[in-house]
Parts: structure tokens; C-alpha cells; sequence
């Protein structure tokens, strides 16, 4: 019995002494928990109080957004490209609209009856822009006053406003929207650009960098000046903060900063000259759609695209820039639907949204021939000497044609531009390719090719609009890159037909990453792979004119403020200088004077008073496979004391320069310095004859006084800076043709 109570006893020991254990480490437990959940609370509402204090108060304030009126876009003489309207705009107040026993579906039903438009679509206006939510939706904070039609008429405003029982949050209010004056006739959609809804990615990048440059009520510029000059034009929005309850309800006001009007931009655009400058463009579009294609497809040019650019040559700024197709900038007014938004990217109608005059890449054809005359005189071959052209020359097996097969005998290279003689650009492109080694040469130094880079093309001009293509100089790295890209395509399609496309691919399989003969040989007359733009063909003639200086083409020319003080002047820059000597320079300046006088252009500029206003000229018609020809016309002209403008015009599948571009281009100057058709010239009817030194004068009631009335010049390039200065010296009285328009403190 003894030794089982001694077990006993020790079992009832060990037992309390497992509970004692046990209750240690539960209060060590508790006693650690308390001190974590107290280091929290310290940390929470002592260490971090002030942070979460801050956060909460912000949870209890929402912003209302009351955007700023953006600033106009003006010409040179102070005509608005760019302004605004005052619209009646229809808004609800979901705040408002929540707080009704069916979210407002009565009020919504009845306000779609008076604007006429169908309940859905008034109701899906309304709601918010959340996840898997299909547009149209608001994108903007739910406390903001949502837009339901920017359109209303003034009977269906005062319906709404005299019956406010009916429609409880909604409102009517004249606002500022984005109008197109189209001074003159002008469209200029591909230049002004486009506004539309600043993106939640936007909000999130200006977040993480911790700017609050941008409101979710915003609209920013996509596209052309409205894009590039957009911080500038857009303004800063005012934010009232509207104090709510946790259940969302508005109790006050916590603060106000009102919206400050944005800055206006003055460009170099005449009004005048852009709209005869896009009126000729679709001149020579349908003079080609009305001529045969006689060597070709035996059917009427197609013309399914075209551009034109004016360049002031002494400055680098745009005076005139016209794509084709065009479109209507307003359809992006209130948000662009479906339907236009598909409009404008059809392939089959143009896709109108491209600007073919910066963004369209073309095979130049021969107004490239000043670039190859360039090379071949910084490369030894006398200007002086003659170059046999002939009909036609043989490289490899393969024959090159002149332009309708045409021959001259012995000419110089003066001769040649003028009659643009492509056999002996032909000879010239082989014999310097002979000369560098040919196909397996490890040091070609390309003359052509080098000379093309130094022009400026293969490069972006650096203009002031967004999205610029750069056009193309197939040299050796590009054909190796391009080789690597698509051989094995042209492998497959070597192999399966007989074509003139299947033989060409075949051939690229095997080795179309050599530099070869016929590169070169296409090469020197702008034929090929060689792509450039409207607008890079208009600095290369521009540079030519003004003795060799490459501009940065610029179209803005001043930012001023809605109170009309100058904030700063856009600066024409000079990139860069034609790398070729003044002889050559001179040479190049005869010959294109030669075109136009006794060469392809000739008959374009007969009864042209040459004697007061000297025309440069290269005429142009690019082949392109598979396609028709396309049409190009480079000049520059002016008085004789110097060269004023460049003027380049281009239309895809139009046939040849002379005959589609050439009238047209010959219209403008006509235009430009008031010359008619047998040649006379009337100053009193010439549209520009120098661009405007001075600026417009925006006045403090908003008017415009036109640049032509100014009284002090505004600042040049090489002057100093004045930004501050006001601009608002205007004579007693105005002209007749005032431009009046809308700033942020009214008319």
C-alpha cells in the first residue's frame, strides 16, 4: 500500500506543478499581447497621430473641380484658330440624386424627355467610370456636377430652370467649350490638335511624383499645339472642398481656390495663306483624280492622300501646313463616339487622323536629286564637266530607264537637275558605290547616304507638334536590321509564286542585307527605301534658300496672358548647317532657278515675273511598287533681295509634279506676294509678301487687335527677353475687321 500513495502524492505534485507552468506562460502571453496592442495604440495615436489625424480630416472633405477656360490658339494676325463658346450645360448632382428613394430614376426619365434624348443613354452618362462599367460613363469624382449634354437649347434650359420642383440636382449653366472659328475657311485640324478626359494613368503618375498639376475634371491636348503647348493653354482648375458626414451627405465648405483663365498661343499661321493653302491641296488632289494614269494603270489617278507646307525660310516657321484627308476638330468636343472615332482611323477612308505633312513617309523621287548633286560635288565630280544622258543605263543585268525614257546627250549636272535627268544621277550613284567597294566594303564612308543624314532627313525635324516620323535612309544598317526582320517571311514567299514581288522576295531571302548596286543606283534619285516627309523636304529647300541654315520648324510664336502681357516668346532655333561649300551651295541655287525657268517646271511658272520675284523649283514623281506615282514639288521664292518663303507640296498616287502639284503650288505664291495669272503683280492684293514682325495685342476686355495695327514691334529671335511686358499698345481706332473672342473674365 506504502509505495502506491507514494506514487499518488507524486502524481498529484507533478500535476499543479504542470498547471502553475502553464498559467506562467499564459499571462506571459497576455502580458505580451498587452504590451503589443498598447506599443500600437502608442504608435498609432502618438508617434503617428498627426499622419491619421491629417488622413481622416481629408476623408472628410471631397473636391469639386470647376475647370479653368483654357486659353485660344490665334494666328499670326491674331485670328482665333482656337477659342471657346459659351454652351448651355446640363448636370446632375448624383449627391443629390442618391438621396431619392429610387436613386433619382424619375428625375432621369423626365430631364431625357426634355432634352430628347433616350433614357439610357442620359442614365449611362451618370454613372461612374468603375471596373468592367462601358463607356459613355463619368470618369470624374461623384461629388463633381456631371455633364449630360453640353448642347442644350435655351428653351430647354429655362424648362429645367423654371421647374426646379421637377428636376431636384440638376442644373443648367453656360459654360466654355472648344469652338473652331475657321477664320477664312480654315480647317487645321491635324495642326491644332484635339482635347479629351485626362486618364486615371495620368492621375496616378502625377500622384507618384507628387504633383497636383492635373484634376480628374480635366481635359488635355492629344495632339498637335493642344498637346505641345497644354500646360500652357489648359490653366489651373479651381477646388472648392465640400465638407460630408460618413454617410456622404454635404455638410459645408471647407476652403475655395478659384480657376485661373489659361494663356492664349499666337502662331505663325496666317489664316489666309492656310486656307489657300488646303484649298489648293484638294485643287491638286482632284486634278489628279481626273487624269489618266497612262503609264501605269490605265486608269485615273487615285490621289488617296496629300500635304502641303509654307515655310518661312529666314526663320523656320510654318506659315501654312495642310493634310489630306482632313477631318472636323469638333467631333472631340464633349468626347469623341465610336463610330467618328472609326471614322478617323479607316484605312479605306485615309485614315484621316495622320498628318501626312509630318507624319506621312513618301519616296521623294527627284527633288532628292539636290542631295545626290551635293554629294557627287563635295565628292570631286566637276560641276563643270558633262554626264551622258542617256535613255537608259544596264547594272547587272538590270535595266534603269530615265523618266519616259527620255535621253539628252552630254549635259552637266546644272542640266541635269533641270531636266532631271535620272541616267545620269544613275551613273554617278553606281560609280561612287564602285568607288567605296561595293557590296562587301567594311569602310564605306557613302557619300550619298551621309550627305542625305547631314540634310536632316532620317531624323525628326524637331517641330513643335507631337508623334513626328523621321522618314527613312535605307544605308547599310538598316538593310541588315530590316534583313534580320523579315527574311524569314520573304523565304516563304520566294517560294511560292512566279510574281515580280515573289522574285524581289526571293532575292532578299538570299542576301537582301547587302548594300547592292541598285540600292545605290535608286538611291541617288530618291527611289528605293528612302522615305521622307512634306515637311523635311520644305526644310531641305528652306536651308537651300537662306544660304544653309537648318531650322527647327516651329508653329508657336508667343504665349500671352488672358490680360495680354507677354509670358514668352517661342524662340526659332537653328539645328544645324548644309555640309556643303558655298560654290556647291550657289551651284544648287542656280540650277533649281533653272527648273523653274527652263527645265520640268518651266511651264508651271510661264509668265512669271522672274525679274522681281525669282522662283527655285524641283519637280518630282516617286515610285513606289505596287502603287501609282506620287507627286512632288519643292520651291522656295521671294523678292530678289532674298528668298521669303519655301513651298512643298505632295499627293500620294497623283501622278507627276509639274502636272498635279505645280499649279496648285504656283497658287499659293500667287497669294502670298499678289501676282495674277499673266504675271502682273498688285501689292494691295498681296496676302503676306513678309510675316508679321509684331505680335497681335490682346487687350484686358479680351479684343484682338491684328498684328498690322500694332505700334511697337514685338521681340525678334535675337532680342532679349521682355516676358512681363504688356501688349495692349492699340491705336485710337480699331479696324472694321476686330477680332473679338472670349477669355476667362468674359467678351
Amino acid at each position: 500500500m506504502m509505495p502506491s500513495l507514494r506514487n499518488a502524492g507524486r502524481s498529484k505534485g507533478d500535476g499543479a506543478h504542470r498547471v502553475r507552468a502553464r498559467m506562467v506562460i499564459l499571462q506571459i502571453l497576455v502580458l505580451s499581447l498587452m504590451i503589443t496592442l498598447f506599443g500600437r495604440l502608442w504608435f498609432l495615436q502618438i508617434r503617428e497621430g498627426d499622419h491619421y489625424t491629417a488622413a481622416a480630416s481629408q476623408n472628410q472633405v471631397r473636391d469639386v473641380i470647376t475647370p479653368a477656360v483654357r486659353g485660344q490658339i490665334l494666328d499670326d494676325k491674331g485670328r482665333p484658330l482656337v477659342n471657346n463658346r459659351t454652351a448651355l450645360v446640363v448636370s446632375v448632382s448624383r449627391t443629390d440624386l442618391l438621396r431619392m428613394p429610387d436613386d433619382g430614376a424619375a428625375v432621369l426619365t423626365k430631364l431625357a424627355g426634355v432634352l430628347e434624348l433616350p433614357v439610357d443613354e442620359v442614365k449611362s452618362r451618370t454613372r461612374l467610370c468603375e471596373r468592367n462599367v462601358p463607356k459613355p460613363c463619368w470618369n470624374g469624382s461623384p461629388y463633381q456636377p456631371i455633364p449630360v449634354t453640353e448642347d442644350a437649347t435655351t428653351e430647354q434650359a429655362l424648362t429645367i430652370m423654371e421647374h426646379r420642383e421637377d428636376f431636384p440636382g440638376v442644373t443648367a449653366e453656360p459654360t466654355a467649350v472648344r469652338q473652331y472659328p475657321a477664320p477664312e475657311g480654315v480647317n487645321g485640324a491635324h495642326v491644332v490638335g484635339y482635347l479629351s478626359p485626362v486618364s486615371d494613368d495620368e492621375l496616378a503618375k502625377q500622384k507618384a511624383a507628387g504633383k497636383k498639376d492635373l484634376q480628374r475634371a480635366d481635359e488635355v491636348g492629344r495632339a498637335g499645339l493642344e498637346r505641345t503647348y497644354d500646360a500652357d493653354l489648359r490653366g489651373k482648375s479651381g477646388v472648392t472642398g465640400l465638407s460630408v458626414d460618413h454617410l456622404g451627405r454635404v455638410t459645408g465648405t471647407a476652403g475655395e481656390t478659384p480657376p485661373v483663365a489659361g494663356n492664349h498661343l499666337v502662331t505663325s499661321i496666317d489664316a489666309r495663306i492656310q486656307a489657300i493653302t488646303e484649298q489648293q491641296l484638294g485643287e491638286a488632289i482632284k486634278r489628279a483624280r481626273s487624269t489618266f494614269d497612262a503609264g501605269n494603270t490605265h486608269k485615273n489617278f487615285i490621289a488617296d492622300a496629300g500635304a502641303a507646307v509654307v515655310l518661312d525660310v529666314k526663320t523656320g516657321r510654318v506659315i501654312a501646313m495642310a493634310s489630306a484627308p482632313d477631318y472636323d476638330p469638333s467631333v472631340w468636343v464633349g468626347g469623341i463616339s465610336p463610330d467618328d472615332y472609326k471614322k478617323l482611323t479607316d484605312e479605306k477612308a485615309g485614315v484621316p487622323l495622320i498628318s501626312r505633312a509630318t507624319q506621312g513617309q513618301f519616296a521623294p523621287g527627284s527633288i532628292f536629286k539636290v542631295i545626290s548633286t551635293s554629294a557627287a560635288a563635295e565628292s570631286g565630280y566637276s560641276t563643270k564637266a558633262n554626264y551622258d544622258c542617256s535613255p537608259s543605263i544596264s547594272v547587272g543585268g538590270q535595266v534603269f530607264n530615265n523618266l519616259e525614257s527620255k535621253g539628252y546627250g552630254p549635259i552637266s549636272l546644272q542640266r541635269a537637275l533641270e531636266v532631271s535627268c535620272n541616267t545620269v544621277f544613275y551613273g554617278i550613284g553606281y560609280d561612287m558605290w564602285l568607288k567605296d567597294g561595293g557590296i562587301f566594303s567594311k569602310t564605306a564612308k557613302d557619300p550619298m547616304v551621309t550627305m542625305a543624314k547631314n540634310y536632316g532627313l532620317g531624323s525628326p525635324t524637331g517641330i513643335d507638334l507631337p508623334a513626328e516620323s523621321g522618314g527613312r535612309i535605307a544605308d547599310r544598317a538598316w538593310k541588315k536590321r530590316n534583313w534580320e526582320q523579315n527574311k524569314d517571311a520573304w523565304c516563304r514567299q520566294g517560294k511560292t509564286g512566279n510574281d515580280y514581288a515573289d522574285t524581289i522576295a526571293k532575292e532578299n531571302c538570299v542576301d537582301g542585307w547587302q548594300f547592292r548596286a541598285g540600292d545605290a543606283i535608286n538611291f541617288a534619285i530618291g527611289q528605293g527605301d528612302t522615305t521622307v516627309t512634306p515637311l523635311q523636304m520644305a526644310r531641305v529647300y528652306s536651308a537651300i534658300a537662306n544660304g544653309g541654315t537648318l531650322w527647327k520648324p516651329t508653329i508657336g510664336k508667343a504665349v500671352i496672358s488672358p490680360e495680354g502681357r507677354l509670358v514668352r516668346d517661342i524662340v526659332p532655333q537653328a539645328s544645324g548647317k548644309l555640309p556643303i561649300s558655298e560654290a556647291t551651295l550657289k551651284y544648287l541655287q542656280t540650277a533649281l532657278l533653272g527648273v523653274a525657268q527652263n527645265g520640268t517646271a518651266s511651264g508651271v511658272f510661264a509668265n512669271w515675273p522672274n525679274a522681281q520675284l525669282p522662283i527655285a523649283a524641283k519637280t518630282g514623281t516617286g515610285s513606289v511598287y505596287g502603287k501609282q506615282s506620287t507627286s512632288w514639288f519643292a520651291t522656295y521664292g521671294g523678292p530678289t533681295d532674298g528668298p521669303q518663303y519655301a513651298v512643298v507640296m505632295m499627293v500620294s498616287q497623283g501622278g507627276t509634279g509639274s502636272g498635279t502639284s505645280g499649279p496648285s503650288v504656283r497658287k499659293i505664291y500667287e497669294a502670298l506676294f499678289g501676282v495674277d495669272e499673266k504675271g502682273a503683280i498688285d501689292p494691295t492684293k498681296a496676302l503676306l509678301p513678309t510675316p508679321p514682325a509684331n505680335l497681335p495685342q490682346v487687350k484686358e476686355d479680351g479684343t484682338v487687335v491684328p498684328a498690322s495695327y500694332q505700334v511697337r514691334a514685338a521681340p525678334q529671335p535675337a532680342g532679349g527677353s521682355t516676358a512681363g511686358t504688356t501688349v495692349i499698345a492699340a491705336p485710337a481706332a480699331l479696324p472694321p475687321d476686330r477680332v473679338a473672342y472670349r477669355t476667362g473674365r468674359g467678351t
